[in-house]
């Protein structure tokens, strides 16, 4: 099955459902396993083909946010005698005009390793394809073997096995931030033990969403609802019973309005009532830690240690946890 669960999955799931709008409301018959493959290739394409970067590259100001944060953050970690790399899917011409517009020219000089088309995830997966340097001037790659990675140099494709073997980084000494839960995070997590942080844009919206007086008095009115069915309903008489269910109805109206909030239709990204969503336990699954932008971490020292925080298990008490949205 494949997952849309992610900012890269948001076009194509507009597409889908417009195009399945247009089918319906023109009678127009259709199978929607071929509506899903062709809209599938069309997205592929436009990535391929370099149409989208070209217009991203052509509109930087449209798509991209400009701030002194990110350039603080990197100065930051350089000045604390951090190795910076960058690891990125797309060529360098798209690479160099992004981060020209958000650090500066000289952003280069912040990082000790810079690869690019680095085809993630079988960066992390397979040791298929060795380094090959980029000439920026030029736009070609060279023919020699590359036996070190330098600062100030460009580095084409590449794996993972390689990347280790030529900086000595490896296992929980690394902290490596994605965007993306499975093509960044997932393998790196899971088979090279490095320490991994989920960039997700959403999380802004949700903590805006839950530090509201209208969510945070929901949540309370909701849970006190159900602690109060719970603790009434055995040995309830015929007539008390009846108010159980209006309280389990008010319960769910509660319920209902909370997870509104977020979305109308959907809810929250992170929860469904009680339980966490598909992506909030893939989330936790590959992510130590995650925030809605990396300049969150200008808030902490360099030296800050997070610590994750009790959760309760079933058998074990929960006053105040959250229950519902």
């Amino acid at each position: 099955m494949y997952q849309l669960m992610d900012l890269f999955a948001l076009p194509e799931i507009t597409l889908l459902a417009n195009v399945t709008e247009y089918f319906i409301k023109n009678s127009i018959p259709f199978d929607p396993e071929y509506v899903f493959h062709d809209v599938r290739t069309a997205v592929q394409d436009i990535h391929l083909s370099g149409l989208l970067h070209q217009e991203i590259m052509s509109n930087l100001g449209k798509y991209l946010q400009k701030g002194p944060e990110v350039l603080l953050l990197l100065q930051r970690l350089t000045e604390a005698k951090k190795k910076l790399f960058l690891i990125t899917n797309s060529g360098f011409p798209f690479v160099d005009a992004g981060m020209r517009y958000i650090v500066g020219p000289d952003w280069q000089s912040l990082f000790d390793v810079v690869i690019t088309n680095a085809r993630k995830p079988k960066f992390f997966n397979e040791a298929t394809r060795p380094f090959r340097i980029y000439d920026a001037k030029t736009g070609t790659q060279s023919w020699d073997r590359v036996h070190k990675l330098e600062r100030g140099k460009i580095y084409q494709q590449g794996n993972f096995s390689l990347l280790r073997q030529m900086t000595g980084w490896f296992g929980s000494k690394v902290f490596y931030f994605g965007d993306h839960v499975y093509s960044d995070l997932a393998d790196v997590a899971l088979r090279h033990g490095w320490r991994t942080g989920a960039i997700i844009p959403e999380l802004e919206n949700e903590i805006d969403k839950i530090n509201t007086v209208e969510y945070k008095s929901a949540v309370r009115w909701g849970m006190v609802l159900q602690q109060m069915v719970e603790y009434c309903q055995d040995g309830a008489a015929s007539n008390e019973k009846e108010i159980l269910k209006e309280w389990l109805m008010e319960r769910d109206n509660v319920r209902t309005y909370a997870k509104q909030m977020f979305n109308p239709h959907f809810g929250s990204v992170f929860r469904t009532h009680h339980n966490p969503t598909y992506f909030s336990r893939r989330l936790s699954r590959f992510a130590d830690l995650y925030m809605s932008n990396l300049t969150n971490l200008l808030r902490y020292s360099i030296d800050h240690t997070f610590y994750p925080r009790r959760l309760a298990l079933p058998h074990e008490s929960q006053p105040f946890a959250s229950m519902f949205t």
